[in-house]
């Protein structure tokens, strides 16, 4: 049971990484223009 939820955590955790790096890229790059 503890495995699944380290493993629920690892994946909410990069998603929400890589969401934040794509919306700071794109505020940069909007930001630019």
């Amino acid at each position: 049971m503890l495995e699944i939820f380290f493993t629920a955590l690892l994946i909410l955790v990069a998603v929400l990484i890589g969401w934040f790096s794509v919306y700071a890229v794109y505020k940069l790059y909007s930001g630019q223009r």
